[in-house]
């Protein structure tokens, strides 16, 4: 099912026929139009790739352009604040999203290539900016989406065609914060170009650990860029290049008032505000596609690649003094692959399709460490630092290939069945046959149901696995309090999902979408220390399941949305990588079931707009929206035990647009996040694999303008 701002809506099955070609008019006296009939054909390409991959029977929730200019900042708002905006999903710390219980598990698809999973951890390598639509869909999968599926963020691009001309933005505000972007696209023949660049400097590139208005030490610089080249060969031939990147420079805030736990140099005492420890993260990638559409089938097949860097520098004497360890660190990845996803339509009721990827990934570790030594009773034998060179370098493949057949079994009732088979040959071979299927029914024009099963096969992020390292920290203030280190498997899960859609009245649509997921060896994450980075490790058994309500209202100038989300995650007896755990909190986790640390039971999101003079070049838009999370967990005696407190904060936003003589446009902007200064807590350090206390973001004001030519 589809939801659009809150509601629901069928997957039709008409996604699936085969586009009709371009007709011309036969008339002799019209006149031929080359670029008119340009864009028919790229147009109809474009609903023959949506096509290729449809979502039938799986929830999806598409934020369009106008639903991304009512919240905050736009569409130059970070990625992650659009999809909170989302059902069922959590906020995090670091800019994390958690969706439907999962701690990542997020795949990313640009025109239907899926990006590989890269090593940024504060900065999503994606941008709002350069998305035409932009869909979450989540639930029980069709067979074309495989390893990671908790959720899949599906971008569809800007062209020249859809987005023609320049456009100039400037944004500036409280916190420190400046924002600037360009974006330039057009159309010359049958070759189509967009390009567009965003460049962000502001004061909370990490959240606060503390709860004051401004936390210390916490500059970032980033900036984000996309350039897509696109030609048609013939109405039938399509091919187009994609070439993007971010590039992040982070300082790591800091906590004042923290107590030293080791002498260095003689020097026991140093101001923890004074701390300078910072990292920086970059991803480059591309993609390049041919399609071609013959008869009644379809086919795009792609090469990508892409390259992701992270690179901590530790404050050298205080990273020692209150961690017992300074590492220079430096990790990379670069992955390179083949995917292949085709349709057929073989009869008048089925629709065939599969596909195929191949991916290679090169992952490497190095750390230089400043330590110190330490007897048999981990007491420091001497207070001047020595160091140890850590590193791992691994490679590994991933395969995937599926076939499913879209069943119009009955004017009112279709069936998406089909395999999958998955395998990952890396540090621990694994593979897996899954089987998919859903059904959906739409009697009438008011209701649309569903229900599905899904069988899941998760590997782990190859740069997430710690595989070594361990010995050569022994006998220093950098050893783990105890050594067993078993490999980390992928993730089986049994994923069942059904629902349903009521649209009773014109823009009004209600739904309604619950899930149970059972899961073995259930991929989690954590952030263990410094650089800070995530380390993939499982739950040997694990239950998911939530429900979610969404509805909204689209009609003339009003948009009205409201999303709400119950969950619960619960895992036992952590199987692998244990020696990132606490003895202790290892062996209760063996023998009970606890909330993982990402559970947050209660999500919700609702926001409305009202646009004054609609349709007008005067047109004023007044939106607000509220966030709402009752909070993730935290350890108070046992493991995760008990939820931080709950907090809502509050968007206030304003737009109007200015008719400028010669230009296509002026619109200015005010932003008011957090509109009652809320002081709430994401984190507060403690809870299974957390690594520090973190708080969301106080009042801030932002003023934009965006001219376009």
């Amino acid at each position: 099912m589809v939801r659009r701002w809150g509601g629901y809506a069928a997957a039709a099955a008409a996604l699936t026929a085969t586009p009709a070609l371009a007709q011309t008019d036969p008339s002799p006296a019209a006149a031929p139009n080359p670029a008119l009939g340009i864009t028919v054909t790229a147009t109809r390409l474009d609903d023959a790739r949506n096509s290729i991959q449809p979502s039938l029977g799986a929830s999806r929730y598409d934020f369009t352009r106008g639903v991304i200019e009512s919240i905050p900042l736009g569409e130059q708002a970070p990625l992650n604040q659009v999809l909170l905006r989302g059902p069922g999903v959590a906020q995090d710390s670091f800019g994390q999203v958690h969706v439907r219980g999962d701690h990542g598990n997020l795949q990313y698809r640009l025109d239907g290539v899926q990006l590989p999973e890269g090593l940024a951890l504060f900065n999503n390598a994606m941008s709002t900016q350069y998305a035409r639509n932009l869909s979450l869909i989540t639930g029980a999968l069709p067979a074309q989406y495989g390893f990671r599926t908790a959720g899949i963020v599906d971008i569809t691009l800007k062209s020249g065609t859809t987005d023609p001309g320049t456009e100039a933005v400037g944004i500036a505000g409280s916190r420190n914060y400046l924002q600037s972007a360009l974006t330039y696209g057009g159309r010359s023949g049958a070759i189509d170009y967009f390009a567009t660049g965003q460049f962000l400097h502001n004061g909370v590139g990490i959240e606060n650990p503390t709860a004051s208005d401004m936390p210390l030490h916490d500059d970032t610089d980033q900036w984000h860029a996309l350039g897509k080249v696109t030609g048609i060969v013939d109405e039938q031939t399509r091919v187009s290049f994609i070439a993007g990147g971010s590039s992040a420079r982070y300082q790591i805030p800091n906590n004042p008032g923290q107590v030293p736990g080791f002498v260095v140099a003689g020097a026991s005492d140093l101001n923890s505000a004074l701390l300078d420890q910072r990292q920086w993260e970059d991803t480059w990638f591309g993609i390049a596609s041919l399609q071609k559409h013959y008869a009644s089938a379809d086919l795009q097949i792609s090469g990508f690649a892409r390259y992701s860097s992270l690179a901590y520098k530790p404050d050298p004497f205080g990273d020692l003094m209150f961690n017992g360890v300074a590492p220079w660190a430096n990790r990379t990845s670069f992955a390179i692959g083949v995917q292949g996803d085709g349709s057929w339509k073989i009869a008048p009721g089925h629709t065939l399709r599969g596909g195929f990827l191949v991916q290679r990934e090169h992952t490497t570790s190095f750390a230089n460490s400043q330590i110190l030594p330490v007897d048999a009773t981990g007491t420091p034998t001497s207070d001047q630092a020595q160091a140890i060179i850590t590193g791992a370098d691994n490679i590994g493949w991933t395969y995937g290939l599926y076939l499913q057949d879209e069943w119009k079994l009955s004017p009112t009732v279709t069936v998406n069945y089909g395999l999958r088979f998955d395998a990952v040959s890396a540090i621990t071979p694994e593979n897996q046959l899954s089987p998919r299927i859903n059904v959906v029914w739409q009697p009438n024009d008011v209701l649309t149901a569903h229900a599905g099963y899904a069988r899941y096969f998760t590997p782990a992020p190859l740069a997430q696995v710690n595989n070594g390292a361990i010995a050569a920290t022994l006998g220093t203030t950098a050893a783990p309090m105890q050594t067993l280190n078993d490999p980390v498997r992928a993730e089986r899960a049994h994923y069942f999902d059904a629902g349903f859609e009521l649209q009773p009245l014109e823009g009004l649509k209600l739904g309604i979408d619950a899930y149970y997921k059972i899961a073995t060896n259930l991929l989690d994450e954590g952030q263990f220390g410094a650089p800070i980075m995530l380390t993939s490790f499982n739950y040997a058994q694990a239950d998911v399941k939530g429900i979610e309500l969404t509805a909204s209202y689209d009609n003339g100038p009003w948009s009205v949305y409201g999303n709400l989300a119950w969950s619960e995650a619960k895992g036992t007896n952590i199987n692998s990588a244990q020696f990132n755990f606490d003895p202790a909190e290892l062996a209760f986790i063996a023998q009970n079931w606890i909330y993982l640390d990402h559970n947050q039971s209660w999500t919700g999101s609702a926001g409305a707009a009202y646009t004054f003079n609609h349709g007008s070049d005067w047109a004023t838009r007044v939106s607000g929206d509220v966030l709402y999370g009752n909070g993730l967990r935290k350890t108070v005696v046992t493991p995760n035990d008990e939820a931080l407190p709950p907090y809502a904060t509050v968007n206030l936003s304003l737009v109007q647009k200015i008719p400028i003589k010669n230009t296509r446009g002026t619109q200015i902007r005010f932003d008011l996040l957090n509109l009652f200064d809320a002081s709430y807590q994401l984190r507060d350090g403690s809870g299974v694999g957390v690594g520090a206390p973190q708080f969301g973001m106080r009042r801030t004001f932002l003023v934009g303008l965006t001219q376009k030519f």
